[in-house]
């Protein structure tokens, strides 16, 4: 035992000196680059004080005290007092620096020397801990006081963002802030359908009368019981086999005949993973038999090759008057050859096409004739639609033509629509105005998010808006007559450098009210050590980044919002009382390229989804742009929940979203609650009781939030990963709150089959 205890200081001191070459490479490597020469620095004073701590040396303890004091200095230079700024450049050397005065490793030293390499690392953890303890940045204001009211003894929720408006808006307010945090599982329903690698449970039910209906990634339709969570019915439509990107259902539609005769009086519209839409009886689950063929259409009717796995509809359609209306979903990134993102209307009762918005054909209404197509390769709408019954009006967010990240090939049309939301007349789906949130979109940035129609008052009058968020984070508030802003849109200059053949608009339009995050900058790379924020920093200079809309090229590009977008799918909530939006947003950038299809081989080209974009001079490659340890190389929040006033555009409150429970280094659970703020899927729910209810975040709960202060004041952990938008209802006297937790392939969430209710204890 005495020959092994000196010893000790030498296998530190070798730590040590690994740790500094590391640190020194890199730091020369990255110094090369252009970037901060502080890690060159820092890896020869490390190694430098392993090499004499071996020797013994009171030196060795002394340059580690000198670089631990350098460090500190230049954190707070860089990053201020920021605590994620600050964690990973001081955590790791001062905890070193602790450890080199335990006495397992000082036991052999000579004790009697100065060494003041203790002290300093004393001293950083403790800058560590008051920053980590000083208040977050939240709240920046107040909302108004809730608006207190009679609570129905029912009420629905007949469309997926409760009205055709699409606010997610609830006027009940049995469930408050005060009494919130006493909310418990009223029922759990299990489906049988656990999502495959390819499958996502995004469902948002509907509740009609006294029954829930949802669905699931296999395209099953169930009907249950609103108050025990009894399952009455379900119908399995036995998928065609067939190859699909993803087996995504984010929720049904339900049409009520005006006469109320007859079978299928109450309808429910299921798309499939298929391409078929199903009218079953609410009643019973059967097949409406006067539907096209038992209760079910094609969808693939009029579009052509590679139909079949290549367009189908992901999003529930909207059912406005005697139209059912609906987009499809059509894979990114494949080829200039895809099928048609046609818009469609059938009349709900027999399923008969209406009409079809074909862009590449504004003049013909329905279907192609025989042996011809819809225009291949369209813009689509895969996202939810809205509508504004009153006006006549069905909201259209519009996705690229295909293939997204080359668009030298887009004919006048494709660039007039892509990116766009569109309002199209109900009754003959013709365009009555359009407005383009992304010219020449070359960076994936679809139209994500259901429109939200809210009125808001200018002056005396009331003007009926459309709030339309984006994946680029603006929040565009325009007049829904017109298609007018009524928040200011700014054109501004943005990047240059197309990829050769390409070309891009020198101007993108942006509002003034906004989440986009902040400009990415060496010094906000990130890493759980010195060593992965290290390399992060040399990804970042290695790779083409000038801001946002820096264009996709043969050198890797940050793209900055990413792929995921700041906003997705989940859309923004609306308080209809206060007129106040709830957006839960995201930031995770990712790098991308252009690669030359000489540089393909074979096997891939054949592979069938893997993002070829044929008919083009290149591929093309994307990854998240995180550390070798798999985290994201910016600091947190990566995700936020955010308040904003459209009385005056000005944000109430902003808050991280989300803790780091069940994420981490190479995607394993850390099982740490920190608010770190994660990304999430799935929207919110707003009630006026004054309650945010959301559970799309990587972590798996269900939260609510207090309206006025953004405080949280409840959760409740789920079985699965919750990437769906809640919703909330009453019956029997008794306010629930729904919430799907099914998992999610993309996000990487634990799959499940649940869908969970929330009540307060019965009296």
């Amino acid at each position: 035992m005495e020959n092994i205890v000196p010893r000790r200081p030498i296998l530190f001191g070798g730590l040590l000196v690994l740790i500094g070459l590391a640190l020194g490479i890199g730091g020369s490597w990255l110094a090369v680059l252009g970037g901060s020469i502080y890690y060159l620095l820092a890896g020869l004073l490390v190694a430098a004080s392993g090499v004499l701590l071996a020797r013994d040396s009171a030196w060795g303890d002394n340059l580690y005290a000198i670089m631990l004091a350098m460090t500190g200095a230049w954190s707070l230079w860089e990053v201020g007092f920021s605590f994620w700024g600050l964690m990973p450049r001081l955590a790791g050397p001062a905890v070193l620096g602790l450890w080199l005065f335990t006495p397992a490793v000082r036991r052999g030293v000579d004790a009697g020397r100065y060494r003041p390499g203790g002290m300093i690392a004393l001293l950083a953890i403790a800058l560590l801990a008051v920053v980590a303890l000083r208040p977050g940045p939240f709240p920046v204001g107040a909302a108004s006081p809730v608006v207190a009211g009679e609570n129905p003894p029912d009420s629905d929720w007949t469309n997926y963002g409760n009205t055709l408006h699409g606010t997610r808006f609830s006027p009940l307010s049995q469930i408050t802030p005060a009494n919130v945090s006493a909310l418990q599982v009223a029922w759990i329903h299990r489906s049988g359908d656990v999502p495959d690698a390819v499958g996502s449970n995004e469902a948002t039910p509907l509740k009609v009368g006294d029954t829930l209906y949802t669905c699931t990634p296999q395209s099953l339709v169930i009907a249950i019981d609103a108050r025990s969570g009894a399952e009455r019915w379900r119908v399995d439509p036995h998928l065609r086999p067939g190859q699909y990107a993803h087996k995504t259902c984010r929720g049904v539609s339900y049409y009520h005949k005006p006469d109320g005769a007859g079978p299928c009086a109450d309808r429910i519209f299921m798309p499939t993973a298929d391409a078929k839409l199903l009218a079953l009886d609410a009643q019973t689950g059967q097949g409406c038999p006067d539907f096209g063929d038992g209760g079910a259409i094609s969808l693939l009717d009029g579009l052509g090759a590679g139909s079949l796995g290549g367009q189908y509809t992901t999003s529930p359609p909207a059912v406005v008057g005697d139209h059912v209306v609906l987009g499809g979903f059509v894979l990114d990134n494949q080829s200039t050859d895809m099928p048609s993102g046609v818009i469609r209307s059938f009349d709900p009762v027999t399923g008969r096409l209406q009409w079809a918005w074909d862009m590449g054909a504004p003049d013909r209404i329905g279907a192609p004739p025989p042996g011809e197509s819809y225009t291949r390769s369209t813009p689509n709408a895969w996202t939810v639609l809205a509508a504004d019954a009153a006006l006549g009006l069905v909201y259209v967010p519009t996705g690229n033509a295909s293939p997204d990240s080359f668009g030298a090939g887009r004919r006048p049309f494709d660039e007039k629509y892509s990116s766009s939301l569109v309002a199209l007349d109900i009754d003959t789906g013709r365009p009555r105005w359009s407005f383009q949130a992304v010219h020449h979109d070359l960076w994936d940035y679809d139209m994500p998010a259901q429109p939200v129609l809210v009125d808001l008052p200018k002056g005396q009058d009331m003007v009926p808006a459309v709030v339309q968020a984006t994946k680029q984070g603006d929040i565009y508030v325009l007049d829904r007559r017109t298609g007018v802003p009524i928040v200011p849109v700014t054109e501004r200059p943005v990047p240059q450098g197309a990829a050769s053949g390409d070309r891009l608009s020198p101007t993108q339009p942006f509002s003034a009210l906004s989440l986009t995050p902040k400009p990415l900058s060496e010094a906000a790379m990130w890493g759980l050590t010195p060593i992965d924020q290290m390399i992060c920093r040399i990804l970042f200079r290695q790779s083409r980044y000038d801001g946002i809309y820096t264009p996709p090229g043969l050198k890797h590009t940050i793209q900055q919002p990413g792929l995921t977008g700041t906003m997705n799918w989940g859309s923004v909530s609306v308080d209809e009382d206060r007129r106040i939006v709830i957006a839960n947003s995201m930031s995770f950038p990712w790098r991308v390229r252009l690669i030359p299809r000489t540089e393909i081989s074979p096997a891939n080209e054949t592979a069938r989804w893997s993002p070829m974009m044929r008919g083009t001079p290149y591929a093309w490659g994307q990854s998240p742009f995180w550390s070798p340890l798999q985290v994201p190389c910016i600091q947190p929040p990566w995700g936020s929940l955010t308040a904003i006033d459209l009385a005056t555009d000005r944000v109430l409150w902003s808050r991280p979203l989300g803790t780091g429970r069940d994420s981490g280094p190479f995607g394993m659970a850390t099982m740490l609650p920190i608010p770190i703020g994660v990304p999430s899927l799935g929207g919110t729910v707003v009630t006026r009781g004054g309650l945010i209810f959301v559970s799309g975040t990587l972590d798996r709960y269900v939260r609510a939030f207090d309206l006025n202060t953004g405080r949280e004041v409840w959760k409740a952990r789920l079985p699965a990963g919750g990437q769906a938008t809640p919703m909330t209802y009453m019956s029997g006297g008794r306010q629930f709150v729904v919430v799907t937790a099914g998992g999610h392939s993309i996000m990487g969430t634990m799959p499940g089959d649940y869908t969970i209710a929330y009540a307060l204890p019965q009296r």
